[in-house]
């Protein structure tokens, strides 16, 4: 087994720590908020690919760092990758980490040697998550890198592709389920179109529901008994994507007889692409009853693609954490770190800056949306708004009641309603108030 990070030691809690050291000041997984530790509440999850398969190299430049685990032979490599990311989150302190196929296991010549270096990658997982205790919170198969799915892969137009993609997903879920994954992540990264002259939208979108369809078949021919998710993103590669955003993909999930089977996995960063805000993404998946995991990220204002940055902003993870927390929380989801280091960090301490920072973000937020819920004015604010909804009138038109004639007969009974404040202003400053504290707080990414 190979070593990388012997010069970092385990990151523990110390709140007065300077920000410039390797330390949590806030993230103290054993601490209690609200019933469950810190460490139950966010279920984070480091992820393969960006750090540990990524050399920077942009549209614009070749690579900048210098990953020691990679090496020319590919097995040896994928062997060398393991050993690496297992030891950084054991030095982290985290308990789950998040993979595609092509990051864990090299492709090779064919879908026979793919599977066959899968299959040993996955047994190694298993050596390496019995001797950490490290688990899997999610799978998934890359269908959009390699040059047969430049056109997509369930919605290519070819019907080979579309088996070769079914069989990487096959195996994929299959090594989730060994390894007793918590979910499985199915994002459509081509699955969308470039030009309309040469697609045909209907036959597409069929083919893509046949494809989700297969997937569910054969979850429960295997027993897998983890959460299916879709990653809802509007664009990027492709001019526009088929699971554009969270409502996007339930009304597909309608249309196909899925919605019982699949539910959403939010990244902040595709949520902006989308033109939402990331709490929006939240509120909508949470109202739709299909929210199911979260990749913790976030893009930058003054760029128009996926920068995969680590979340810095207590204010806005505060409202997140705060509307997980009362919907209940996760379930079988959690914070998965799909964000990355910048081009030009260079040194492989940087990596573990980036996700210390981040944590501690998520972590300062659970505290502060804690306050929020014990305070119970938003959520009193809230009742009160839509209360006239409790009474005759709003119940009998929920209870289908009432007629369009009838509701004019009634308006022509009555003075004009009065209009009801909003109260943003004050909202705010009840959010401001009780984290004023965070707002001030910066956290290095």
């Amino acid at each position: 087994m190979s070593t990388y990070f012997n010069h970092i030691n385990p990151i523990t809690y110390n709140p007065h720590a300077p920000v410039s050291e390797l330390n949590y000041r806030f993230y103290d997984a054993d601490k209690e908020v609200l019933g469950k530790t810190m460490a139950e509440h966010l279920r984070l999850a480091v992820c393969y690919w960006h750090n540990f398969c990524w050399a920077g190299a942009d549209a614009f430049g070749v690579g900048t760092r210098h990953l020691p685990w990679q090496t020319s032979e590919p097995l040896a490599c994928a062997y060398n990758k393991a050993d690496a990311i297992f030891e950084f989150i054991e030095k982290l302190g985290v308990p789950f980490f998040t993979f595609h196929d092509i990051d864990a296991a090299p492709e090779g010549d064919n879908i026979k040697t793919f599977h066959y270096n899968l299959q040993k990658v996955t047994d190694y997982f298993a050596q390496k998550m019995s001797g950490t205790g490290i688990k899997l919170l999610w799978g998934t198969a890359n269908l959009f890198s390699h040059p047969r799915y430049q056109a997509g892969a369930a919605t290519n137009p070819n019907p080979a592709v579309f088996a070769y993609a079914a069989t990487q997903v096959k195996h994929a879920l299959e090594a989730t389920h060994q390894l007793n994954g918590e979910n499985y992540v199915l994002w459509g990264g081509r699955e969308g179109y470039d030009t309309l002259l040469n697609t045909d939208l209907k036959k597409e979108k069929a083919h893509f529901g046949r494809f989700l369809s297969l997937v569910v078949e054969h979850k429960h021919k295997i027993g897998f008994k983890g959460q299916l998710l879709i990653e809802p993103k509007p664009c990027e590669p492709t001019k526009h994507q088929y699971d554009y955003d969270t409502e996007t993909v339930y009304g597909f999930l309608l249309q196909h007889g899925l919605e019982k089977e699949f539910r959403v996995n939010i990244e902040a960063n595709h949520a902006t692409l989308a033109g939402h805000s990331f709490e929006h993404e939240v509120a909508t998946a949470l109202s739709l009853g299909c929210f199911g995991s979260i990749d913790a990220n976030r893009g930058d204002p003054q760029n128009g693609w996926d920068t995969d940055q680590f979340p810095t902003s207590v204010e806005e993870m505060t409202m997140i954490i705060y509307r997980l927390l009362n919907a209940g929380g996760f379930t079988k989801g959690g914070f998965n770190f799909d964000a990355k280091v910048r081009r030009q960090s260079i040194d492989l301490d940087d990596m573990f800056y980036g996700h210390v920072g981040g944590i501690d973000v998520l972590a300062k937020s659970l505290l502060n949306a804690e306050k929020l819920i014990e305070d119970a004015s938003l959520r009193r604010m809230l009742v009160k708004r839509y209360h006239d909804w409790g009474d005759s009138l709003g119940t009998e038109i929920m209870q289908n009641k009432h007629t369009l004639q009838s509701l004019s007969e009634h308006a022509y009974s009555i003075d004009s309603p009065a209009p009801i404040s909003g109260r943003q202003e004050q909202l705010e400053n009840v959010v401001g108030s009780l984290v004023y504290e965070a707002v001030k707080t910066k956290v290095p990414s």
